[in-house]
């Protein structure tokens, strides 16, 4: 019976259950994408992050949700850094991920113990606001943007944290977006000690709501220029969860800032 090293871990979370939570899986090489998709849905987590190194201080990185493979995911790249540091024993000042769609990515240890992502700013694009979306969040937005997901900017904090998405219609929105249909950001100035607080909703890959979404704060960090060039403090704010998320805009890159927990370690067998 074949055996996979595996660790759950809360990532953007500077205690157990809080951030989301990511399996790391280290491979040899990548099995066949039915059995990573089962493994995902197995794990029944937001991601599954897999690993195949790649060279010093190298890996190859790919992601799964329970229904999906996606292009891009911070919390669990976030996981799998903190996994290799933490749990592998990884000596190297930083660590360099080979992605299929999103290029290379790179994550530091900081010296105040948290990790630190380097992704590539995403184009962003302002457009007309949809009725039809307005009709699936049940509030209306003042700024809608097109970027790998929709953005919808709120004019309230407590509107944003109030939202209850018809997640059916959430499902039929979107299709011109990178990730497709179904993937919305939610957004609004302000927050409890924070700059900007936030929600994201998946309905189209598999997750009604996401607890941690660092692609999601890649956005954020170009959305939120108007508050200057310095680090932006950020809030995911998930009922039950939650995750305190920096991020910094740094010319074509983006600079995300979190902590994470390892809360299982064993084995995988199928």
């Amino acid at each position: 019976m074949p055996e996979i090293q595996f660790a759950q871990i809360d990532a953007f979370a500077s205690e157990p259950f809080t951030g989301n939570q990511a399996c790391v899986m280290p491979l040899e090489a990548f099995l066949p994408d039915p059995i990573l998709q089962k493994i995902a849905a197995e794990n029944n987590v937001a991601e599954t992050a897999f690993l195949v190194p790649d060279g010093d201080a190298r890996w190859q990185l790919r992601w799964f949700t329970p229904t999906t493979e996606v292009p891009l995911c911070g919390h669990a790249t976030l996981a799998a850094a903190h996994a290799l540091f933490t749990l592998q024993g990884v000596d190297a000042p930083s660590l360099t991920f080979v992605t299929q769609v999103s290029g290379e990515l790179f994550v530091t240890q900081r010296p105040d113990g948290r990790l630190e992502m380097d992704f590539p700013a995403p184009e962003m694009v302002d457009i007309p606001l949809n009725p039809a979306l307005t009709r699936a969040l049940g509030a209306e937005p003042v700024r809608l943007v097109r970027g790998p997901y929709l953005a919808a900017q709120f004019d309230s904090v407590d509107t944003v944290v109030g939202l209850k998405p018809d997640m059916e219609l959430l499902c039929r929105i979107g299709d011109e977006t990178e990730a497709g249909p179904g993937n919305v950001g939610c957004y609004a100035f302000g927050g409890r000690g924070v700059d900007v607080t936030s929600r994201f909703f998946a309905p189209g890959s598999g997750i009604n709501e996401d607890p941690a979404t660092g692609s999601w704060h890649c956005m954020i960090a170009g959305l939120a220029g108007p508050i200057g060039p310095r680090p932006i403090s950020c809030f995911q704010a998930h009922p039950g969860r939650g995750a305190h998320i920096e991020v910094e805009l740094v010319g074509p890159r983006i600079k995300l800032r979190g902590h994470c927990q390892t809360v299982i370690e064993g084995r995988f067998r199928f």
